[in-house]
């Protein structure tokens, strides 16, 4: 059986997080869909945007070089598509059964089993071509539309709404699928590990997983359903609770609840991070903390690129692209979102754009051009070993350029 993970047009929707990242690649639940639909199928290949292409070769080399077989059916799947256990296993009974068929989502393809024999685009195709093909895919007698209801990300702000919904389910799978042993009631870890005195575990609403190589300080709460990822460094006193996946190599300190922090990225020091996302080499200074909640306790709307957008969640963050900071006692008003390569000053009242020094508390905005993000990402990069490539440094330069109209919309008094 054959699979491809594509990226549809759709996916621009999902600003700031998949500016560095193809959609397959966002965590949500304690998993990946790349992860997920890797440990289903052998022959799986992905079609993400052009500006990713290097860095799938570079870091996802199996979803670039393996090559599809002709003879098998091949499934299609919108890298959109929520990374949760029961659509993997709806998918899996969908294939045995053996018919093809079509599963559309407010127009957009979600899915689609394409017979063996039944024409494909090789892996030399550029994305638009693919996406030509894909767009074409109409239910026909051959290829029927199927009654199912696949969950797809539409904005940012969903994947916190889905992490809270499928991370329970998500890690008992996980749980029955790894080599896990329970070292405390609800606590269960998958190689060494190093454990604090004085440990609080509450495995009542979800068990808690840690990944090999992590490290809990003394004194610290945690809460299920939680994941913590290889490496991962849980810093004294901390908190971690309810819904909360931690990317491996993430360095964790303060309350940290229902929130998904991307590989790389550092919460070291005390502040509330509450349901938001972060994506990779982030950090977040001393003192950061987010809101969650509006004082009127109302409904939260998020503003996009594309317009307002109404999330219906009483709980929203904020939504971290890659790569951005913030300073010291960085306090971030609720529902903002944070693009890619910023530095945060201040107070965050409005959403921030792409490549800037935002610090609109002092009555600043200033562009950052991307050799200085370059240099930023070098040194990152030299302190946790981790080599930078020509294809990591031309995703700045390509991120800088895709982002340029957006810095010229913010109606903030640009200084360059």
């Amino acid at each position: 059986m054959n699979c491809i993970l594509f990226e549809d047009r759709a996916v621009s929707q999902m600003y700031p997080i998949v500016l560095a990242r193809p959609a397959y690649g966002i965590t949500c639940g304690g998993f990946r869909l790349a992860e997920l639909v890797s440990q289903a199928f052998k022959a799986c290949r992905g079609v993400v945007r052009h500006h990713l292409g290097a860095l799938q070769a570079q870091n996802q080399p199996q979803l670039h070089e393996t090559p599809l077989a002709d003879d098998q059916p091949t499934l299609l799947l919108n890298a959109r598509l929520v990374p949760r256990v029961q659509t993997l296993a709806a998918l899996q009974s969908w294939i045995a059964s053996g018919q093809p068929g079509i599963v559309q989502h407010a127009g957009q393809l979600v899915a689609a089993l394409l017979p063996a024999g039944h024409r494909v685009p090789s892996a030399r195709v550029t994305y638009d071509e693919f996406l030509a093909f894909a767009e074409a895919l109409q239910p026909t007698a051959k290829l029927p539309a199927r009654d199912e209801a696949f969950e797809v990300f539409q904005y940012a702000h969903d994947v916190v709404r889905f992490n809270e919904e499928i991370i329970h389910e998500n890690l008992e799978f996980r749980l029955k699928q790894g080599a896990y042993r329970e070292i405390r009631d609800g606590l269960f870890a998958a190689g060494e590990i190093s454990l604090g005195e004085n440990v609080v575990i509450d495995a009542s609403h979800g068990p808690i997983l840690v990944e090999e190589g992590a490290s809990i300080g003394p004194f610290c709460f945690l809460r299920g359903p939680a994941y913590l990822g290889r490496n991962v460094k849980v810093i004294e006193h901390s908190a971690i609770k309810d819904a909360v996946s931690l990317g491996h190599t993430t360095k964790i300190g303060g309350e940290v609840e229902a929130t998904i922090i991307e590989p790389y990225s550092n919460k070291q020091h005390h502040g509330f991070l509450g349901h938001s996302y972060l994506g990779s080499w982030i950090n977040l200074g001393a003192g950061t903390s987010n809101s969650d909640l509006k004082n009127t306790y109302g409904t939260v709307n998020m503003e996009y690129p594309s317009g307002r957008v109404a999330t219906n969640m009483q709980f929203v963050g904020s939504i971290f692209g890659d790569y951005s900071k913030t300073a010291i006692n960085t306090g971030i008003f609720t529902g903002k979102t944070i693009g890619v390569c910023s530095m945060l000053y201040g107070f965050v009242t409005t959403n921030v754009a792409s490549f800037v020094n935002y610090a609109r508390l002092f009555g600043q905005v200033t562009e950052l051009p991307p050799e200085v993000m370059i240099s930023t990402q070098q040194r990152m990069f030299q302190r946790r070993s981790v080599e930078q490539t020509p294809a990591d440094i031309q995703l700045i330069h390509d991120m800088y350029l895709l982002t340029q109209e957006e810095r010229q919309l913010t109606g903030e008094p640009l200084v360059f």
